[in-house]
């Protein structure tokens, strides 16, 4: 398993000084970019032309996670506008794996997000077109929610399935990620970790962010 990756995400930032912000976490392995539609989930985040603002200022690469339908037809324009990593949801993918495709022609690495109660397996065969797994370990849509720990079986088998695949794809982990949560997460297979209050809910965002890679790292 690669080594443990902490991606902040900006929905716990102050959005009135975001640029500052960003500059708070220039030690992060990316800032976790959500956009939300008001469709796909019940809550309105930012759109393309705030992503390629942000793109343009931040210090670290972007981990835009796009909680959005149709999928098949809005994600491409992130990899176009130069987003290092674009996750788009299973749930809200008509064509996944040409969709997977059609990011990594256009320069970005391909993810996949999966919601609580979305099985893994029906897409362990498409591994291969992937650059990361995302599980989410709470409902998508809002900041701030409790880890929900049943989800960790399924991380579990995630990381069976990539370990024996022998393909270095990434297992992401969404929601509730604490110093203490992040144990478990980590003991479960997962290696990127996406955190919000737990980075940006203190005083010094990147001391967090160390304390964090410190937990993660098994």
């Amino acid at each position: 398993m690669s080594q443990c990756c902490i991606n902040p995400s900006i929905l716990s930032a102050d959005f009135v000084n975001l640029e500052a912000e960003l500059q708070r976490i220039s030690n992060a392995d990316a800032v976790h970019v959500d956009v939300m539609d008001n469709h796909f989930v019940p809550n309105l985040t930012l759109g393309l032309p705030v992503v390629q603002r942000i793109q343009a200022v931040s210090p670290v690469p972007l981990d835009a996670h796009l909680m959005i339908a149709d999928a098949d037809r809005w994600a491409p324009a992130y990899a176009d506008a130069g987003v290092a990593s674009v996750t788009f949801h299973a749930e809200a993918a008509m064509a996944p794996v040409k969709l997977a495709r059609e990011l990594r022609a256009r320069g970005s690495k391909a993810g996949m997000a999966l919601r609580p109660a979305t099985p893994v397996e029906p897409y362990l065969d498409m591994l291969s077109e992937l650059d990361m797994l995302l599980i989410m370990t709470v409902e998508p849509g809002f900041g701030g929610q409790s880890f929900l720990d049943i989800t960790l079986p399924k991380i579990r088998r995630a990381r069976a399935a990539i370990d024996g695949s022998g393909i270095g794809v990434a297992l992401q982990v969404d929601g509730g990620i604490t110093e203490e949560t992040i144990l478990r997460a980590a003991e479960a297979g997962a290696n990127v970790f996406v955190a919000g209050s737990a980075v940006y809910g203190h005083d010094d965002p990147a001391a967090a962010i160390e304390r964090l890679r410190a937990a993660g790292s098994l």
